[in-house]
């Protein structure tokens, strides 16, 4: 490794570490304050504070890694770039490529290294959170006195190998709307299939309404077989209201391959939204890392050019670096809203922020250097 990329990466590994614990420390202050009236009513001792936020640390870590990272890299090169220190290197020879070839390799490194976090540590970690936080910390709406919001596309594993899908669930009234139920043998084989326009939940049991049962025979696979319609039926299902709320999913605490197989366990179910939505989050998860080297590379150019040219260059890459990355964040909020609603493919959806700033960053860099 060339002096001068050594000397590059120290400074940009120093201030990344320095900005992740920042951003970590503001993280858990801003939390602290919001749950604060939860910990004092449920006297949660400082254990359970200490384990939850521990818990806690990889999503955090994950969600800031991005932004310390860019915000690192702008604020190194924008410094070297006022001390001339970047018109020096490009008078000796030095492309582009060349100059910015340690930031791009660190960035390259974070996103290796927020993938590995996302997909051994945060699944774990997350549901240890939530345990923590539904059992020992959080007061719940009831307990409030409020009202709790409804859940909409509520999809889960049930007993007896069952597959739910809920369009609506009422957790204030226990009532359900839109409901989609399948039922496997041992071989993953369609058994039943059962549909209903709403439910309640009666104290003992669910009663459906306008709804419709489907058997299918063991020896004919996916064939529907007799086929029965009720106007309304007491169902045999042992999944209650507080099961529902128990077992919603968690798409953060599933890595890539526990989700593929869950998308691959729902498909041919018909319930064609829930399919897009995870299959949105599928594509998300494996886009996800690479943000860090996309808008580190998007915003390299623009501070080369115009550091050198501003007595305030720390602060302006600063504000370069918040500016790339809140446009980032909308454009990819926007094309997950697109995807989950049908507007995009759910692949295209979640390579739709990053597609466009590496476009629009290998335009820049050709044009200008």
């Amino acid at each position: 490794m060339r002096i001068l990329d050594r000397y590059i990466l120290k400074d940009i590994i120093g201030i990344f570490l320095g900005t992740v614990v920042a951003f970590a420390f503001l993280f858990i202050l801003i939390d602290t304050f919001s749950n604060l009236q939860d910990f004092i009513e449920k006297k949660v001792s400082m254990d359970v504070i200490v384990q939850y936020y521990l818990s806690f640390l990889p999503v955090v870590v994950v969600n800031t890694s991005t932004m310390a990272c860019l915000i690192a890299v702008l604020f190194t090169y924008s410094q070297l770039s006022s001390n001339n220190e970047i018109v020096a290197a490009r008078a000796s020879g030095m492309n582009f490529w060349q100059i910015t070839r340690p930031a791009l390799i660190f960035a390259l490194m974070v996103s290796a290294f927020v993938f590995l976090v996302n997909e051994r540590f945060v699944p774990q970690s997350s549901l240890i959170n939530e345990q923590i936080r539904d059992s020992q910390i959080k007061v719940t709406a009831v307990q409030k006195g409020k009202g709790q919001a409804l859940i909409h596309n509520l999809t889960f594993y049930g007993m007896k190998n069952r597959l739910f899908f809920v369009d609506v669930f009422d957790p204030n009234t226990n009532e359900v709307l839109g409901v989609t139920i399948l039922g496997h043998d041992k071989n993953q084989n369609l058994m039943e299939k059962i549909l209903a326009a709403k439910g309640k939940w009666t104290g003992i049991a669910w009663k459906f309404l306008r709804c419709q049962i489907t058997e299918y025979d063991s020896k004919l696979p996916n064939v529907p077989g007799e086929i029965r319609v009720y106007d309304e039926k007491l169902m045999n299902i042992k999944e209650t209201p507080v099961d529902f709320m128990k077992q919603r999913l968690n798409i953060t605490a599933m890595n890539i391959k526990q989700l593929h197989d869950y998308i691959k366990r729902f498909s041919g179910s018909g319930a064609t939204k829930t399919v897009t939505n995870l299959q949105v989050d599928f594509h998300q998860k494996i886009a996800f890392p690479l943000r860090a080297f996309i808008i580190v590379l998007a915003g390299l150019p623009f501070v080369l050019i115009t550091a050198s040219k501003r007595k305030t260059a720390a602060l302006a890459s600063i504000a370069v670096a918040l500016a790339i990355g809140f446009l980032y964040y909308v454009l990819d909020a926007v094309g997950l809203a697109l995807g989950k609603g049908g507007g995009l493919p759910p692949m295209a959806s979640a390579w739709l922020a990053p597609g466009v700033f590496l476009t629009a960053a290998l335009i820049a860099i050709k044009s200008k250097f």
